[in-house]
C-alpha cells in the first residue's frame, strides 16, 4: 500500500465524513445562533431554551435525510470493500 494510496482512501473517508455530518451540524448550527440572538435581545439565560429546538431540528434533519445519509455511508463503503484487492496490490 503506498502513500498515495492511504492519502486518497482518507480524503474519500474525510469527505464522506463531511457530507454525512453537515445536514446535521448546519441546521443546528443557525438555530443555535438565531436562539443566542433571542437570548441576548431579551437577556433570557435559559440552557433549555437552546437544548430544546436544536434537539428537535436534529431529529426532523435525521427524519428526512436518515435514508440519504444511511445510503452514501454504504455506497462509499461497499466500494472501499469491493476496491480492498487493488488497495492492497
Amino acid at each position: 500500500m503506498t502513500p498515495e494510496t492511504i492519502y486518497k482512501v482518507s480524503q474519500d473517508a474525510m469527505i464522506v465524513a463531511i457530507k454525512l455530518t453537515a445536514p446535521v451540524l448546519l441546521p443546528s448550527l443557525a438555530i443555535g445562533l438565531i436562539i443566542a440572538m433571542f437570548q441576548a435581545a431579551t437577556q433570557i439565560n435559559e440552557a433549555t431554551l437552546t437544548f430544546v429546538p436544536k434537539l428537535i431540528i436534529i431529529g426532523l434533519v435525521l427524519l428526512i435525510m436518515g435514508p440519504w445519509m444511511l445510503q452514501m455511508f454504504l455506497d462509499y463503503f461497499q466500494g472501499l470493500v469491493r476496491e480492498i484487492p487493488q488497495l492492497i496490490g
